[in-house]
């Protein structure tokens, strides 16, 4: 699995403290379920897979609970009670940030739960030449003016911009910012207290995925979800003396191992991948960062589990899988039967639903040198309503 480049250091505020009143129900939007696990963990697994440290979720006075709930088992996330506005709650988190003094910092709304990594690098390199970037995205649609429901003048959308989070800033010049701010109203957001202090603000490309959960709809699955997707995953490990050799859940006798964070089971990695990429969940690295420690040595088949069981709760079930070692030795043959019976238990399936198969490259490439184990995996989701029940 490779691993991407690490991000200049950064901390993050991720602001909890609203009730989300448009979307109903006496719990928070912020915490209820969305695609398998609580919003707001969404967004902050995504920013501890980018670096983020320290990190502050910033919540209602009322709930810690839920909070602590919605984020059990992620490690050094320190809670903040808010204020009575957005800004004076992001003032607490930048407050409770002062003694640690970070170089940068990141703001962002629990509500924007899919946050790409490329979005947050792009932030932090404009952080280079402003104090401020927030990520944009263009109006695509025709504007009005509003006189009283009567249109009254046009907007240049080609000015105009959407703007989304997190919101990066110098930490020094957002926390001056703050401080300075003496507004009747509150500024909207973070960007607008810096730039009330003269302080830069650099646009860069937004993402649609960031949008914004409002409304109840948000939380539903559509009904225009595909019958069926499909996902791909790819992986290569090491293999290196000492080492033990896992593969598909099955501890293989051989000379080297496979090198990696975790047991290093290529098979099962690439299976995992493909079937967080069916139903749009990300990688295997965003879900269980080899940067946390908790995860060395981990067996993959959780991580397996984990991955069937989002599918499932977004709606899907697994139809088949298609797994392809790419490698010299050892020989898969003598040991297929006994990876098909373990992968078709960890993801709930019958063995006919489980297919692998092994290749050479025909002594070409790190593989064909003995180098390393590749695997591809190609696997089938089913909306449940469609009669697949795993």
């Amino acid at each position: 699995m490779v691993s991407a480049a690490p991000l200049p250091p950064f901390a993050a505020i991720v602001v909890a403290a609203g009730k989300g009143l448009r979307v109903g129900g006496d719990t928070p939007k912020q915490f209820r379920t969305w695609r398998g696990k609580p919003l707001i963990r969404h967004s902050v697994e995504a920013l501890k897979a980018a670096g983020a440290d320290p990190l502050v979720v910033v919540i209602a006075a009322d709930a810690q609970d839920h909070a602590e709930a919605a984020l059990a088992g992620i490690s050094e996330v320190t809670f903040i009670t808010g204020g009575a506005t957005r800004q004076d709650s992001v003032r607490c988190g930048l407050e409770a940030l002062a003694v640690a003094a970070p170089q940068s910092v990141l703001i962002h709304d629990a509500a924007r739960p899919d946050l790409p990594r490329a979005v947050i690098e792009r932030l932090l390199t404009a952080l280079g030449e402003h104090p401020g970037a927030i990520p944009v995205l263009p109006v695509v649609d025709s504007l009005a003016v509003d006189n009283g429901g009567v249109m009254s003048g046009k907007a240049e959308r080609e000015a105009l911009r959407r703007v989304q989070t997190p919101q990066a800033f110098r930490f020094d010049a957002i926390l001056a910012a703050h401080r300075a701010w003496h507004g009747v109203t509150d500024a909207g957001d973070d960007a607008q207290v810096l730039m009330a202090s003269n302080g830069s603000v650099a646009l860069v490309q937004g993402d649609e995925r960031l949008k914004k959960i409002t409304f109840a709809e948000d939380f539903a699955t559509p009904m225009t979800a595909p019958a069926f997707r499909i996902g791909q995953g790819f992986d290569v490990h090491r293999l290196e003396p000492r080492e033990e050799l896992w593969l598909g859940g099955v501890q293989i006798p051989h000379d080297k191992g496979l090198a990696g964070h975790s047991d290093a089971d290529v098979a099962l990695h690439a299976i995992t991948d493909a079937v967080l990429g069916a139903v749009g969940e990300g990688d295997i690295g965003t879900h269980f960062p080899p940067s946390d420690p908790q995860w060395r040595g981990a067996r993959s088949g959780q991580f397996l589990q984990h991955a069937v069981g989002l599918a499932r709760a977004a709606g899907y079930a697994i139809a088949n899988i298609d797994l392809t070692l790419i490698c010299e030795e050892p020989k898969i043959g003598p040991h297929r039967p006994a990876m098909r019976a373990e992968v078709a238990r960890l993801m709930g399936l019958s063995e006919n639903a489980v297919s692998i198969k092994a290749t050479t490259t025909e002594k070409l490439g790190f593989t064909g040198r003995g180098e390393g184990i590749a695997a591809q995996a190609i696997v089938c989701v089913m909306l449940a309503s469609e009669g697949l029940t795993s």
